[in-house]
Order: C-alpha cells, then sequence, then structure tokens
C-alpha cells in the first residue's frame, strides 16, 4: 500500500514539474515577443530633402485638420 501511495506522489510531483517547465518556457517566450528586438528605429525627419516646411505651413495644417474639433 505504502509503495503505491509513494508512486502516486511521485507521479503527482513529475507532473508538477512538467507544467513548471512549461510555464517557464511560456514566460521566457512571451518576454522574448516583448522585448525591443534591437531594429533601428526609423526617423521621417530628412524624408522630404530639399523642402522646407515653415511655421505657418504647420499652423495651417493644424487649422485644417482640427477645425472640427475647435483647437
Amino acid at each position: 500500500m505504502k509503495q503505491a501511495a509513494l508512486k502516486s506522489t511521485a507521479d503527482v510531483l513529475h507532473k508538477i514539474e512538467t507544467i513548471e517547465k512549461e510555464v517557464m518556457n511560456l514566460k521566457i517566450s512571451v518576454l522574448k515577443k516583448l522585448t525591443p528586438s534591437g531594429k533601428k528605429i526609423v526617423k521621417l525627419k530628412g524624408i522630404i530633402k530639399g523642402v522646407d516646411i515653415a511655421d505657418r505651413d504647420i499652423a495651417s495644417v493644424k487649422r485644417s485638420l482640427y477645425s472640427k474639433v475647435g483647437i
């Protein structure tokens, strides 16, 4: 009787260890997806070379974009 109980306990512990390993692997997988990949950030400054944008141009665009909001 004790042998069966010990075997059952050992099986449960083995299953718990397996689940812990799977959870750890899942955590690592999620963290890898959430961390920055090291890709270079592309800046749009200078994308249109030779064009000068003045403050009045920006103000005009703001009026156009936000005319219905009232800014």
